[in-house]
């Protein structure tokens, strides 16, 4: 592929861009096989089949085509005869590839070991991201988590290795940032069993997130059905300068969809501004679209792409580059609903406390603040996640760290900081990011999701007691980072979260205010600055992924029946073909019931292979409408309260079949196959809500 990408460059130079497509891809489209990643040396990108189902649908369809239904209906099984409409129809898909992190790839390899089918026919991987606690910092951490992880890691590496799934062990990183160093590409469709797979669209790719029983069915062979989308699409216009970031972006789109605003739908960004962000900017801006309840989120494909393509290692972009015209919209595509930003004047935003849409801009947080009784002094700064852990992010917080250690200040509030992945973590070491951040006062953690998704170890305040942490997270539901239902939690960009650790103080605007140098003397920030890409190539790290063998019959994965974190599945009772009758309601909820109050995440992940064990969380969070309580409801058999799960168990000993009624918002989040199956697990027949996001 070397030879070809060489030789069309020769070629575009001798012959000049404008004959380019006749003459070069004429030549050469025949013979380039061009690897999906350089893991999976016989599997390779067929552009040439996405056209095709393309030009099919365009002819059927007679109009222009967003780049969401290019990439949708090019991945189509039937694209001759399948119904589309969108926000009507279903589509039956064949996506590209698959990926897992380690808490759904439980449940998910559980499934696909029960099929009996020999391997995977898709490529497909796991990552080990979520079960690493924040205690200490990385090293002691990753070591702790191996240790008690250790029969759920065994299992994962050795169904992988079985089965033909690579297995990127722990301190590999987030599997989002993973995705998108080694397997997001243009017009790739991916899904992923976590929410925030979307993070890929930063790449031009569809990239979505499902349930672990979704994944089965493609890693099976089985077309996967998704109804059609609508596409939001969001024109930007403009530039980013200053102490705004891409994270602005997102956060008020958020602020104007609102968590529901984006259900069932694809959010397409388009417009001349798209130019002025980074290819891990466009990601994080993805990643957050979950947030607002959107399908996937998409980038056109661009220079900024390229970039990005050469810089980690793949041998994409020529490619890329030939096929551009079924990476990018075409003129004159209609949307179904259009919102415009200019990126000149979009302004720093912190969204929250509890929820990801309530946007404020930075410069009036305080003053909100302060209206609303929210505690202004920041208790706990922490950067990173899938959400924000690139090289330039890491390098914007550094550029702010450093201004304040030029001043003789360190970070008035704990800090931490939170790698994407083992390549990023080990470039800003070599560049000397990490050790800015630690002089400042960060503690760097393990390369996993940590506090994001509530694996941290947290000592500073008792549970219950009101403060305020700042984050460059993803979300801020209660509880979520903390397991502490009276932590404020916001979320902004990486470089503001630093500033305001530093200061100490929601009422910090970095734009207007000055600090106070140790010398006394007044000083302002200047804006952030980083690059966008090493300019040295980025630092591999070790060497943290397992090759699946070619051949894994032979290989044997043991499922201990004594076991408190694994357990083999069995089918539920089919359904009687009956109405569903005289059902007891197990509890009706009051106010928004995420996934979050649904099953709890942070300590309850170990058990999210053992579908009984897991169980033993069901809507402890959510708020019970008839007593104002959390985890508190009436048993109907016997007139005593008790908690939730409990309940549920003594109706399902009693052959009682129950249901949840829920408030305005139900089911929001993410892990929603658990948030599925435990009920049903526990003898729940239904859960109906005005609402769901």
């Amino acid at each position: 592929m070397a030879t070809y990408c060489l030789t069309v460059t020769r070629l575009q130079h001798a012959l000049g861009q404008g004959v380019r497509r006749l003459h070069v891809s004429a030549a050469f489209r025949a013979k380039a096989q061009v690897t999906m990643s350089r893991f999976e040396p016989s599997s390779h990108i067929n552009y040439d089949k996405l056209v095709s189902n393309v030009n099919i649908v365009r002819k059927r369809l007679n109009r222009p085509l967003t780049l969401s239904e290019k990439i949708v209906y090019g991945h189509l099984d039937d694209p001759v005869g399948q119904d589309i409409a969108r926000g009507r129809t279903y589509l039956r898909l064949r996506p590209d590839r698959v990926a897992m992190q380690d808490a759904t790839a439980q449940m998910a390899m559980l499934q696909f070991i029960s099929s009996g089918l020999p391997r995977v026919a898709v490529p497909s991987t796991i990552h080990c991201d979520h079960l690493i606690e924040a205690q200490i910092g990385g090293a002691q951490d990753l070591q702790r988590a191996k240790e008690v992880n250790q029969e759920v890691y065994n299992f994962l590496a050795s169904a992988g290795a079985k089965y033909g799934v690579g297995f990127w062990k722990p301190g590999s990183g987030i599997i989002h940032q993973i995705i998108l160093e080694n397997y997001a590409y243009p017009g790739v469709m991916l899904i992923g069993t976590d929410s925030h797979t979307p993070n890929g669209g930063g790449l031009g790719s569809i990239c979505i997130g499902v349930g672990g029983a979704d994944a089965v069915d493609v890693m099976a062979g089985i077309p996967w059905e998704l109804k059609c989308p609508n596409v939001i699409g969001v024109k930007l216009t403009g530039s980013l300068s200053g102490w705004t970031s891409p994270k602005d972006v997102i956060l008020k789109v958020a602020g104007i969809l609102t968590v529901k605003g984006g259900t069932g739908a694809i959010v397409e960004y388009h417009g001349p501004g798209v130019d002025s962000i980074s290819c891990t900017g466009m990601a994080t801006i993805c990643n957050m679209g979950a947030e607002i309840g959107a399908t996937t989120s998409v980038f056109p494909y661009n220079h900024r792409m390229r970039t990005y393509l050469q810089k980690t290692g793949r041998d994409i972009a020529a490619l890329a580059d030939e096929y551009q015209d079924v990476l990018v919209p075409d003129p004159g595509c209609e949307y179904d609903q259009v919102i415009e930003l200019n990126l000149s004047e979009l302004k720093p935003h912190i969204n929250g406390p509890f929820t990801p849409d309530l946007a404020h801009p930075v410069s009036d947080i305080g003053r909100v603040a302060e209206q609303n009784g929210w505690p202004l002094e920041v208790k706990v700064g922490l950067i990173g996640s899938c959400t924000n852990s690139s090289y330039e992010d890491m390098g914007r917080a550094a550029s702010v760290a450093q201004q304040a250690l030029d001043h003789g200040l360190k970070c008035q509030a704990q800090f931490t900081v939170t790698p994407g992945s083992e390549q990023i973590r080990a470039t800003i070491e070599r560049d000397g990011y990490a050790k800015v951040l630690r002089e400042v006062g960060g503690v760097v953690l393990a390369n996993a999701c940590g506090p994001c998704i509530g694996q941290w170890d947290r000592r500073d305040v008792k549970k219950g007691e009101k403060n305020t942490i700042v984050t460059s997270f993803n979300r801020n539901f209660t509880a979520r980072n903390d397991a502490n239902p009276a932590t404020h939690a916001f979320v902004t960009s990486p470089e503001i979260v630093t500033a305001l650790a530093i200061a100490g103080s929601l009422k910090f605007n970095p734009e207007t205010d000055y600090l106070t140098a140790s010398n006394g003397e007044k000083f302002k920030l200047v804006p952030p600055t980083g690059d966008e890409l090493p300019a040295r190539d980025f630092d591999p790290g070790q060497d943290t992924y397992q090759h699946p063998p070619a051949d894994g019959v032979a290989l044997r994965v043991d499922v201990n029946p004594q076991s408190n974190r694994l357990q083999l599945l069995e089918p539920f009772d089919r359904w009687d073909g009956n109405d569903l009758e005289d059902l007891y309601i197990l509890i009706k909820v009051k106010g928004k019931c995420t996934t979050d109050h649904i099953s709890a995440a942070g300590p309850w992940l170990k058990f999210r292979g053992h579908l009984d064990n897991i169980s033993n969380n069901l809507l402890i969070g959510a708020v019970n409408m008839e007593n104002d309580a959390v985890n508190s409801i009436r048993n109907q058999l016997t007139g005593e309260y008790g908690g939730v799960p409990d309940v549920a168990r003594d109706y399902k000993k009693h052959g009682v079949q129950w249901a949840v009624v829920g408030d305005e918002n139900y089911g929001e989040g993410s892990s929603r196959e658990h948030a599925a199956l435990e009920p049903r697990h526990l003898g729940g027949a239904e859960s109906s809500s005005p609402g769901r996001a």
